[in-house]
């Protein structure tokens, strides 16, 4: 891996959280992510699962973790298993992970090659009552493609009709919604590599400029900071591209006057960060632009002040819809009429505002976390409001992650990324 070793007293940290939640006599067992085909021999880079990285620090395919709190013996509570590395297998392959090796990661002492997996299973299923079972429960997941664990799930319940079946998806969503301090640091890495992206193309946009050129220069300094690269697939809309919210195409050219929408992050170890800012082409904001957005950065301030314990996601999102109606007005894009004649479902303000304005942030873009109970210190949400003119031809988010602290106003991971007008068109104009 590009990263630095993590310290595994994290991911020890973490199984112990989780087997605390399990039910007596219970086995949990967590499958690395498939490696999957395009066509012929060639194959999408692998990306680790990560629900195993997070309990064992192992970022290898082909892996195992199973976790059994009340197994018989010591050894047999936490068992690593991976796919057996070789000479041959380091030529082609590169050296794969040795016993001794994923000890260190994960702070593992059993690890059996994964030949022997159905060997020890059977041998601890007769000292079992339950197993849990790691499905993808995830508000936003649409899966089409069988996965790993989707196989191992068939052939589990064909081999072992017998047991109780529990889930590992409540108790991972709660889990993992909290972050560890170590966690925040490698969050903070990767919003430390955005901000160097984000001043790189600060000083390297102009008119003319593709916007996949802009890409690239993200990409560039992404990779020589130890990232794998986007945390997600990024988004580079210059004037009305900017309202089409996932646009991924980046194929145009930015023209003089136009603004850019960038809704691009790092990743770091697996963790993610998550920005948007919005630059004018040509390096000034018109006055109207201007005015845009700073109603958007308004609403995004206001509405970082409202993420603290306590807080309830549905109930944040009325309150900010409040704000941003009150822009809007502002603006003249609204009149009160429009207000007063709303339809509660879809008040007036999501004509220029359609989307949600936080989201969980960790190892995944759009993290776990169970959006109806209260949030809690040490949370990681970004905030992204935005205001969005197909007739006027921009559109405009900002976007920056942040920590929830026990007292006060949410800690922005992002705080030294350039936000403010002034500091942005300085910077360009340098």
């Amino acid at each position: 891996m590009k990263y630095h070793q993590i310290d595994r007293d994290l991911f020890i940290k973490n199984r112990s959280k989780f087997m605390a939640q399990m039910k007596p006599k219970s086995v949990a067992i967590f499958n690395s992510n498939d490696i999957y085909p395009i066509s012929a021999d060639s194959t999408m880079p692998f990306a680790q699962h990560r629900d195993i990285f997070y309990l064992s620090g192992v970022d290898q395919e082909e892996s195992i973790l199973l976790l059994f709190p009340d197994a018989p013996y010591e050894y047999q509570r936490e068992i690593l298993f991976l796919k057996e590395t070789n000479d041959h297998i380091a030529v082609w392959e590169g050296e794969k992970l040795t016993k001794e090796r994923a000890l260190a990661v994960s702070g593992i002492k059993t690890v059996y090659w994964l030949q022997e997996f159905e060997k020890v299973l059977f041998e601890l299923m007769t000292h079992s009552e339950t197993i849990y079972i790691n499905t993808n429960e995830h508000y936003r997941a649409t899966v089409e493609t069988e996965t790993r664990e989707a196989r191992f799930v068939k052939w589990w319940k064909d081999k072992y009709p017998a047991h109780a079946v529990a889930k590992s998806n409540p108790i991972l969503q709660r889990i993992r919604s909290i972050k560890e301090s170590e966690e925040i640091d490698l969050i903070q890495q990767a919003c430390n590599i955005t901000e160097k992206g984000f001043r790189r193309i600060l000083s390297f946009v102009k008119p003319n400029v593709m916007e996949y050129e802009i890409e690239a220069e993200f990409i560039h300094e992404f990779l020589r900071n130890r990232s794998k690269g986007f945390a997600y697939t990024p988004i580079i809309g210059s004037g009305n591209n900017a309202n089409v919210l996932h646009y991924i195409e980046n194929n145009q050219q930015c023209k003089a006057g136009d603004l850019i929408l960038l809704d691009v992050g790092a990743e770091y170890a697996n963790y993610s960060s998550d920005m948007t800012r919005t630059i004018p082409v040509s390096g000034k904001f018109t006055d109207r632009q201007k005015a845009v957005y700073n109603a958007v950065l308004n609403v995004k301030n206001e509405a970082t002040k409202m993420l603290v314990p306590g807080t309830i996601w549905k109930q944040y999102h009325i309150e900010v819809g409040k704000i941003m109606t009150s822009e809007l007005l502002g603006l003249g894009l609204l009149d009160k009429a429009d207000v007063q004649n709303e339809n509660p479902d879809w008040p007036a303000y999501k004509k220029y505002f359609m989307h949600g304005t936080s989201h969980h942030m960790g190892l995944d873009t759009h993290d776990y976390g169970i959006l109806t109970e209260p949030m809690q210190a040490n949370m990681v949400f970004t905030v992204e409001p935005g205001i969005y003119i197909p007739a006027e031809g921009f559109g405009i988010r900002l976007e920056d992650d942040v920590v929830i602290q026990e007292t006060g106003e949410p800690f922005n991971l992002m705080r030294n990324i350039p936000v403010e007008v002034d500091e942005i068109e300085t910077l360009m104009n340098s």
